[in-house]
């Protein structure tokens, strides 16, 4: 398999503000409101992310949880976390958010998911099944929340 097969990626331009779409997706309580994979149940409050560094926990669909490495982070624009069993070292598979300033006040956002360094073979099935399509869905439940959010 080649490494470009690796990379899934979606995007759409949704009619938000990027300060409001970011914050649904760094603020970690929220994820599960917009998660279109089916994935995630619940994460603690006060886990809003703010730089690279940071950690947060999330309760995913089979009961576990989740520590999530923030490796990336650009306040308002880019956020990217590698997942991994508490305590345990990371698997190799990150998720990344950008979120760019469109003309009209809206935003482009673009989700991928990159499986290019896993090493457990245990989550190649289930990397494989996460196709453009899934991340498509995350935004576009993203972009119902975000559209209906009031502006700042």
């Amino acid at each position: 398999m080649s490494e470009e097969t690796r990379i899934v990626v979606a995007e759409r331009e949704v009619a938000a503000a990027p300060a409001t779409v970011f914050e649904l997706i760094a603020d970690p309580a929220q994820q599960p409101r917009w998660d279109g994979n089916g994935n995630l149940i619940e994460a603690p409050a006060g886990q809003r992310v703010s730089g690279v560094g940071d950690v947060f926990v999330m309760r995913i669909h089979n009961g576990e949880d989740r520590e999530n490495h923030i490796v990336e982070f650009e306040e308002g624009r880019r956020i990217a976390w590698r997942p991994s069993p508490v305590g345990e070292p990371q698997p190799g598979h990150l998720w990344r958010w950008e979120v760019e300033p469109l003309p009209d006040g809206g935003s482009l956002v673009r989700h991928t998911y990159d499986w290019t360094r896993l090493t457990d073979p245990n989550r190649l099935a289930r990397a494989r099944r996460t196709t453009a399509d899934a991340l498509r869905a995350s935004i576009d439940r993203l972009a119902a929340l975000a559209e209906q959010t009031p502006p700042a």
